[in-house]
């Protein structure tokens, strides 16, 4: 009887085993490297992820929301150093096939700045799917809605029909923490959604109440939107794109565009504002650049601050 019902194995307390035991560790390191770990599961937990599954962009979310905590350079290239070595144990161990760490980048100075599109290759992103086809039509209203909405990808999983108020423009959806919040959903994406309801409603007599489903009537699952973003971006050339990149580009053209920071904390549903203020350094870094490149005596004055990630 007892086989039926597995012990869930720590693979955190097995992986700081090793460094204390095979590594040779000393006990400050490897409490430090505890209480790095304990924040990814922490947050891994509250947002229903199993850390032995969580991916590269998991990882870089988790990273933006630490932003808020100010920690200092050294912790931040102490907390990457953490995550490569949990996840290559993991990888030796062949308990997954790759690292998501492998190629995270340590800050070495300044804020991390999340990629985002400009607003020409979301146009260029979201022209991609084939929507003639039942998929490609579902695939462009995820699109749509994910940006109009600044949502997560799982925030999009999660979406169930009675979610959406097509009259009042108005989406409630249940973030980090089951936090629920109403976010406004633009004119481009509600039309695309009106189409979209027209072939959801065929498979009505299924019981899944999903908003997104399979052409089956089967959920989606965020695996198949993470697939999907990737080879509709690898068409139209464009590397290193996720369902984040899209949640980063709503909040980017929203503080560019003059957006109040509070209104889009509130649409993002960040507990601190300091989370969302990641996104007026992005664009301080937007207009440097543009700065430095079309003024006639600016050339020189702005140097980069390591800010790697931004693109």
């Amino acid at each position: 009887m007892l086989d039926q019902y597995p012990i869930k194995r720590d693979f955190i307390r097995e992986y700081l085993s090793y460094l204390q035991v095979e590594k040779g560790l000393a006990k400050n390191s490897v409490e430090s490297y505890e209480r790095d770990l304990a924040k990814l599961r922490v947050w891994a937990e509250k947002n229903n992820f199993e850390i032995i599954n969580l991916t590269r962009q998991d990882l870089r979310e988790w990273l933006i929301d630490l932003a808020g905590e100010k920690l200092s350079e050294n912790s931040k290239r102490r907390l990457i150093s953490a995550l490569r070595g949990f996840y290559k144990f993991l990888q030796f161990d062949g308990h997954i096939k790759k690292n998501p760490a492998e190629d995270l980048v340590a800050p070495q100075k300044g804020l991390y700045l999340p990629k985002f599109l400009s607003e020409s290759e979301i146009e260029n992103l979201f022209a991609a799917p084939d929507v003639l086809t039942e998929i490609g039509l579902r695939d462009r209203t995820i699109l749509e809605l994910m940006y109009a909405c600044g949502l997560r990808v799982t925030e999009a999983v999660d979406l169930r029909l009675k979610d959406l108020n097509i009259d009042t423009g108005i989406l409630t959806c249940k973030g980090k923490g089951s936090k629920t919040r109403r976010v406004p959903v633009g004119k481009s994406a509600i039309e695309w959604l009106k189409k979209y309801l027209v072939l959801r409603r065929q498979k009505e007599n299924i019981e899944v109440q999903n908003l997104f489903v399979t052409s089956a009537g089967n959920p989606i699952n965020r695996q198949m939107i993470f697939l999907f973003i990737k080879e509709y971006a690898k068409k139209i050339g464009i590397e290193d794109v996720s369902p984040h990149t899209l949640r980063h580009s709503f909040a980017t053209h929203l503080i560019q565009n003059s957006a109040d920071i509070r209104s889009v904390q509130q649409m993002l549903g960040h507990a601190d504002i300091s989370t969302t203020q990641i996104y007026t350094h992005i664009t301080d870094v937007h207009l440097r650049k543009s700065y430095e490149q079309f003024h006639p005596r600016a050339k020189g004055t702005f140097k980069s601050k390591g800010n790697k990630e931004i693109q």
